[in-house]
């Protein structure tokens, strides 16, 4: 992996990060396929049409239904799914976290039931490593705890120290696996994570240590899980400026634009999350002049495109009436459209990102955007 910061403006970075499966142009959006699929309807061959540079899939999920080995059986993730990009997997530590019922949390690893039959499963650092080297993903997350936000300290320290002894368990079975012949990508990454909850102090203390392991990225978990806005932007602040800057951070699971804009200003060029799907099957629209919803009375006799100028496959031949019909009619074209719409609305904005920091009008292009996006979309 080489990785390498092209432009800054302010905290904000303009890199490129080259891996096996090509290079990725950062600040980027991960459109998110969390079982070897976009939700809606949405193919390779779409993600490609509309400028996706990575794909992220699941472990926890992959592993619980199909199967790992059955992917690695078809020579990993890249083949099984038929495409030739980068795809970041994540651990599958928040999915233990926030779908296991019952749990039970060991210094091995967590001994937890199937949210799909009840089964009972073990994962542990060594086995989502595995996990992740049977799907040959680019870039393989470290396997964390993701305590509550409003976790009492105690607890969050414990649990930190213990991400933390994980992560090293995990840098070690990452490099075995790479070692053997018949790895699917013997070049997969490692990305370790950087937890806290809402301690400053707490995180920016593990940031240090985990900084000092040399991995391949650095992310930050734990965030948007039910502490405001305002409280991520101050860790944000607190932590990113103890991560090595010349590595890859991520803000993982975040979010909405306005997230997405503050956090490049924080140093982040790393994101994902599932909003743009999510909202584009319930028919709710991202524009440069703020959110529609589509089943809106108002919309029904509208011929424009969801946004005049959008170059995106839904806007370039159908109507929101056409579309407001679909979902009236329960037509599963109507969410696909609207899934196409906001994930290329999405890539479309960190494209400008990029730009504008390359050009060092990062502040101007945030204002601009925010301001619009904030009005009231026709």
């Amino acid at each position: 992996m080489e990785y390498k910061i092209l432009y800054k403006d302010g905290r904000a970075k303009r890199a490129e990060m080259k891996t096996v499966h090509g290079t990725i142009q950062t600040p980027v959006f991960m459109n998110v396929g969390t079982v070897a699929a976009i939700k809606g309807a949405v193919s390779t061959d779409d993600l490609r049409t509309i400028g996706t540079q990575v794909e992220l899939s699941n472990t926890y999920h992959l592993h619980v239904r199909t199967g790992d080995k059955l992917i690695r059986q078809f020579g990993g993730l890249h083949k099984f799914m038929n495409w030739d990009r980068p795809i970041l997997t994540d651990s599958g530590g928040f999915q233990v976290f926030s779908l296991a019922g019952l749990r039970k949390i060991k210094e091995e690893g967590v001994y937890f039931n199937s949210h799909i039959d009840g089964h009972k499963i073990f994962m542990g650092p060594e086995e989502s490593m595995q996990i992740q080297s049977n799907l040959g993903s680019t870039i393989a997350m470290a396997f964390d705890e993701c305590p509550p936000s409003l976790a009492d300290r105690d607890y969050v320290q414990k649990s930190v120290e213990r991400t933390t002894r994980w992560l090293a368990r995990c840098k070690d079975e990452m490099a075995r696996l790479n070692a053997l012949p018949d790895t699917v990508n013997r070049e997969q990454l490692l990305f370790g994570i950087n937890q806290g909850a809402i301690y400053e102090d707490i995180r920016i203390e593990h940031a240090k240590e985990i900084s000092k392991m040399n991995l391949d990225g650095y992310a930050v978990g734990g965030l948007a899980v039910g502490e405001s806005h305002e409280e991520m932007y101050r860790i944000l602040d607190a932590v990113v400026p103890h991560l090595p800057e010349d590595k890859p951070t991520y803000l993982m699971g975040v979010g909405t634009p306005a997230n997405i804009l503050e956090a490049v200003d924080r140093g982040v060029d790393f994101f994902d999350c599932v909003y743009p799907s999510r909202n584009g099957r319930h028919s709710h629209v991202y524009t440069n002049h703020g959110k529609l919803n589509l089943l809106n009375s108002k919309y029904e006799l509208d011929p424009r495109p969801i946004e005049e100028g959008c170059g995106c496959p839904a806007c370039r031949s159908y109507s929101r009436a056409y579309i407001r019909h679909l979902f009236k009619a329960k037509e599963m074209l109507g969410m696909r459209l609207c899934v196409l719409h906001n994930l290329y609305f999405y890539n479309k904005m960190m494209e400008e990102i990029r730009d504008a920091i390359e050009h060092h009008c990062y502040a101007e292009y945030k204002a601009k955007k925010l301001a619009g996006m904030m009005g009231e979309s026709n």
